[in-house]
């Protein structure tokens, strides 16, 4: 399974658009190449008995970053010598909303910046916010005071996808009301398999709101119990098109959680085929 160059290019290839870019009308400028990096949960295991050892070996694969999920008790300092060594970027971090809220927030704000870090995504939050139209609201007002108090130090504030964003609220998806109601600058980190698994439409979802998946989380679904990312059911040529098109895609973030095998080989495999699919 393969995404071609016409794919990618479906929007904003007119004559017009060429010619703006520098080409001839009927030519294709190559795709916008969109760095891979995992997510440090899939092998929380690992990073939780020898964290420099995982970040060497996940360098060595060929992910070019990674975000974290807990920092096993080292500094921020230690982070960045730890990244910079291996020569890794730090895409993004895993959090509470507490650690945006009060006191918490200029602390959070300090660590990331010494990790060189731009994403501070809340992982999750307590299906009381999905209540009805009026939670929803309030906690994108929430997201929205955060992302601002925040923007002029080069960071974002965003949300991750898990099966409970998906649930109906008078026809719509709490997920798509946070971000209808959240401020443009509020990141929707669409976790793929999540959304599947929950009967939401990630295909949807990502094209429904442009320019704000700034990191997605690549994320299996379906298929044999051992199948990483490209072995399942997931439509990944569909959701590579809009990342590269019209999302504003910064980072292909990979997730692997299932039981079955090694996890660093699970991880692997899913670079393996993510870099085929994008071939």
């Amino acid at each position: 399974m393969t995404i071609s160059r016409r794919h990618l290019l479906k929007y904003g290839t007119g004559a017009a658009a060429a010619c703006a870019a520098g080409l001839r009308p009927g030519t294709a400028a190559a795709p916008r190449k969109i760095p891979v990096a995992l997510q440090l949960y899939s092998v929380r295991e690992a990073c939780a008995k020898d964290l420099p050892r995982v970040l060497e070996a996940v360098a060595k694969m060929g992910y070019e970053g990674v975000e974290f999920a807990g920092y096993h008790g080292r500094s921020a300092a230690a982070l960045r010598k730890l990244l910079d060594v291996n020569g890794v970027k730090c895409c993004g971090t895993h959090i509470g909303l507490n650690d945006l809220q009060g006191d918490a927030l200029k602390r959070t704000v300090e660590f990331n910046q010494t990790t060189g870090n731009r994403f501070l995504i809340v992982s999750w939050m307590p299906d009381a916010y999905s209540k009805s139209l009026q939670t929803v609201k309030d906690t994108a007002r929430v997201f929205s005071e955060i992302a601002a108090k925040i923007k002029d130090g080069g960071l974002r504030v965003g949300y991750h996808a898990h099966g409970g964003d998906f649930q109906k609220i008078d026809g719509q998806t709490a997920w798509d009301l946070l971000f209808t109601h959240a401020s443009a600058d509020v990141t929707m980190q669409m976790d793929i398999g999540n959304c599947l698994e929950a009967g939401g439409d990630p295909y949807a979802t990502l094209k429904n709101f442009p320019g704000r998946s700034a990191t997605v989380h690549l994320k299996e679904y379906g298929g044999p119990a051992a199948a990483v990312v490209g072995e399942g059911q997931v439509r990944w040529p569909e959701v590579f098109q809009v990342c590269q098109t019209t999302g504003g895609t910064e980072w292909y973030i990979v997730e692997h959680e299932r039981a079955a095998g090694d996890p660093l080989d699970n991880v692997k495999r899913c670079l393996h085929n993510v870099r085929k699919l994008l071939a």
